[in-house]
This record gives structure tokens, C-alpha cells and sequence, in this order.
């Protein structure tokens, strides 16, 4: 076990971006890939680094990724390996909520400093990447860095979405600006690899991945002030000391609207899948549940799709969707472009028998439904002959049952579509 870093993951704000997916729960605790948490990528990765001692940093709706992590990840009783969540709290010190990454890290440090190590690992819990942070911490540790910042090439597109850098040539960090406007950016181009420079990618972007020296930190968090990496840590240590960008080259998204994460989980459809699951060297770790394969009957089509385990599927169209745990989908329903999350339990047959008798709709898509361009949350009861077609034709709005984002249709968690239902 690598016992020279310790993890800090940050779980974010609000997460209004990706209303309404947080509407009830924060952003790490997010379902993703039909089976997935959201932080079981960060702590994956740290996992497959060798790193076993991460702490998550949350304050919104923490209750459900609190009870996600408690059944997911434990070590031998023989190993100081672990998982803590560190939810805001109020102390005589701190009587303030977190008011930013920095002030987040700033607040915990006390239980930061009861664990021995050298480095400290800042990562975000919104991203999707597959990382060996080994290899960053190489570079920090032989260059002799204070501060590491892993660094992506990006077009001039996405530049101003990020924190932009330049570097010498030994990749030390010389100047930094924070989300750029555009007409700036013909003075942050950067040495890219021919790879990167082909694809139009000319600016070095922060990926909001940091290592720390251990007494650099105490340092800088004794300073009140300031409550944010990306905005006042990272620029302000740039000239005072030594920063190195590692130039990463793999996939990486973050995941910070409805349409980014919609895009990364249709994505995993793909023949050779950038962000990829079926990786013995990369497994992507979550909760252990003990589901019967999935079962498919009746005419069903399937194509460009992925799904998980426990799903139950009846005479249905599927194409370039990804369908979550537990799914039941009904005869005659076609399903196109769309996430749909799953279930967290199964009804029992007579439950079933029951709620039809009484007209109830029942956990599931019905019968023939039309879903594209969908996501739909978990627990969702989605009657028969349902019409959901997402698109940029849809105006953005929010009701109670569903909310449209960029022409994606969402509907919220535990929303009862009647029979007939259309948008």
C-alpha cells in the first residue's frame, strides 16, 4: 500500500448543474453506467494506484453516498486502509458551512494531520477518467515539485471552461488564468504532444487533480482567505513556488451538466468505449449485490447497448442506451439514446398482480413506450404507451415529474408516468 499519500476527494457543491439527479442525493452519490457511483470512479482509481487511505469530502444530500460508501468499500480488519466520509460540520473554529474546495480541505485538516504522509491527493468526486496517480506522484517526487497539477490539452472551444496554464520546458507552471474569455486565448497556446496538436488541442487545462507537499499545505490552509484551488491557491503559488503541470493524454470528462453526463454514459455504448469498463488493469469498484443475470424475452432487439445486471426485458427495441440495475421494460417498448438508472428493489410477483388489478403502475417502463434522448432516474414507474421524445425541438423547463435540459428529457427519481403520458 502506498502509504506516502493520502486521498482527499472532493464531493462538490449543490450540484445545480445536474439538477434534477441532485435534487435528493450529492453529486459523487450520482448513478452512473447503469451500476456505478460517481465516486467509485475516484476511488477506483485510487485503488488500482495502490492508494487506501481516501477521505470524501461532502456537505449537500450526503446521506445516500454516506450509506453507498459504508456498503461498498472495506478493508481487512489487519490493514490501516479505509473510506471516511467528512461531512460539514460546525466547530467553535469553523462555525461556517464549506465555502469553497479550499475552505473544504481547510475545515478537515485536523483529520488530515492524525494520518501520516507525504503527499497529499486532491481529487474531484464529478470525473470520469482512468488514472495511475503512481505515475503523477513519480513526477512530483523526481522533479522535487511542491505542487503537481495534472494538466489535459484542450481546444479553444472548451478553454474557457477551465483554469488555463503555460509552462517552461521542464513543465513547471509559469503563469495560470481561471476560465479565460476567448478573445485571450491566442496567449495560452502551449507545447502539446503532435497527437494532441492534430485534434486542435493547443491549451494546457487543469484537471482539478493536485498533489501537495504535506507542510506546503499546512502552510497554505493556515490562511483563511482563501477558499478555492482553482481561483486563488493554484494562481496565487505560481512564482512562489514550485509548481509542475503532468501532462495527462488519456480519457477524461467532467462531469459538470445534464448534457456532459449524458454524453459519458451513452458514450460506454461504443464499440471500443474511450472511458473503458472491461479494463482488468482499470476495474471500476462499487457496491457488491448479489442480482440474478439479466433476462431477455420475447422479440427483442438490442444494439450498441449496455446493460447491467437483474434487468428483465420483454419483447423491447433498445439502440445506443445504457439500462441500470434491476430494469423491467415492457413489450413493444423502443428505447433509443437514453440512460435509464434502474431500480433499487424488485416487486414481488403478487405486489405486481395486485397493482394491476387496482390500476397502480408498477416499477418499470410499460408496454409499447417510446423513449429517445431520456434519462430516466431510479424507481420510476412509467405507465403503458408512453411518449418521451427528447430533442432540441424541447424548450428547457422544469415540472414536478420531469425536467428538460438542453432537449434531454429527465425524469425525476420515483416519478409516476401515467398511461398515455407524452412530451
Amino acid at each position: 500500500m502506498n502509504t506516502s499519500t493520502l486521498a482527499i476527494i472532493l464531493g462538490g457543491g449543490q450540484g445545480s448543474r445536474l439538477y434534477p439527479l441532485t435534487e435528493t442525493r450529492s453529486k459523487p452519490a450520482v448513478p452512473i453506467a447503469g451500476k456505478y457511483r460517481l465516486v467509485d470512479i475516484p476511488i477506483s482509481n485510487c485503488i488500482n494506484s495502490d492508494i487506501k487511505r481516501m477521505f470524501v469530502l461532502t456537505q449537500f444530500n450526503s446521506a445516500s453516498l454516506n450509506q453507498h460508501i459504508k456498503n461498498t468499500y472495506h478493508f481487512s480488519h489487519f490493514s490501516t486502509a479505509f473510506v471516511d466520509i467528512l461531512a460539514a460540520e460546525q466547530t467553535p473554529d469553523n462555525p461556517t458551512w464549506f465555502q469553497g474546495t479550499a475552505d473544504a480541505v481547510r475545515q478537515c485538516m485536523n483529520h488530515f494531520l492524525n494520518h501520516q504522509f507525504d503527499y497529499a491527493l486532491i481529487l474531484s468526486g464529478d470525473q470520469l477518467y482512468q488514472m495511475d496517480f503512481n505515475q503523477m506522484i513519480k513526477a512530483h517526487h523526481e522533479s522535487g515539485a511542491e505542487i503537481s497539477i495534472a494538466t489535459l490539452p484542450v481546444t479553444s472551444k472548451e478553454a474557457p471552461e477551465f483554469g488555463i496554464l503555460k509552462t517552461d520546458a521542464q513543465s513547471w507552471i509559469t503563469s495560470f488564468i481561471e476560465k479565460p474569455d476567448a478573445s485571450l486565448l491566442p496567449e495560452w497556446t502551449s507545447d502539446v504532444s503532435a497527437e494532441s496538436a492534430a485534434a486542435g488541442k493547443h491549451y494546457l487545462a487543469s484537471m482539478g487533480i493536485y498533489i501537495f507537499n504535506r507542510q506546503l499545505l499546512i502552510d497554505l490552509m493556515s490562511n483563511p482567505n482563501t477558499k478555492d484551488f482553482g481561483k486563488e491557491i493554484i494562481p496565487q503559488s505560481i512564482g512562489k513556488h514550485k509548481v509542475l503541470s503532468y501532462q495527462y493524454e488519456g480519457y477524461w470528462t467532467d462531469i459538470g451538466n445534464i448534457e456532459s453526463f449524458f454524453e459519458a454514459n451513452l458514450g460506454l455504448t461504443d464499440d471500443i468505449p474511450q472511458f473503458n469498463l472491461f479494463d482488468n488493469s482499470q476495474k471500476i469498484y462499487t457496491r457488491a449485490r448479489v442480482l440474478p443475470p439479466s433476462k431477455i424475452t420475447g422479440a427483442t432487439t438490442i444494439d450498441r447497448s449496455v446493460v447491467a445486471e437483474g434487468c428483465i426485458i420483454n419483447g423491447a427495441t433498445i439502440k445506443h442506451s445504457v439500462v441500470g440495475i434491476r430494469s423491467r421494460i415492457g413489450y413493444g417498448t423502443s428505447i433509443s439514446n437514453s440512460y435509464l438508472m434502474g431500480n433499487d428493489y424488485y416487486q414481488n410477483l403478487e405486489e405486481i398482480r395486485q397493482n394491476v388489478e387496482k390500476q397502480i403502475i408498477n416499477i418499470g417502463i410499460g408496454t409499447n413506450c417510446v423513449l429517445n434522448n431520456t434519462i430516466i432516474d431510479k424507481n420510476c414507474r412509467i405507465g403503458n404507451g408512453v411518449v418521451l421524445n427528447g430533442g432540441p425541438h424541447l424548450p428547457n423547463q422544469n415540472t414536478p415529474l420531469f425536467a428538460v435540459k438542453e432537449g434531454i428529457i429527465v425524469v425525476k427519481k420515483g416519478a409516476i408516468l401515467p398511461d398515455g403520458f407524452v412530451v
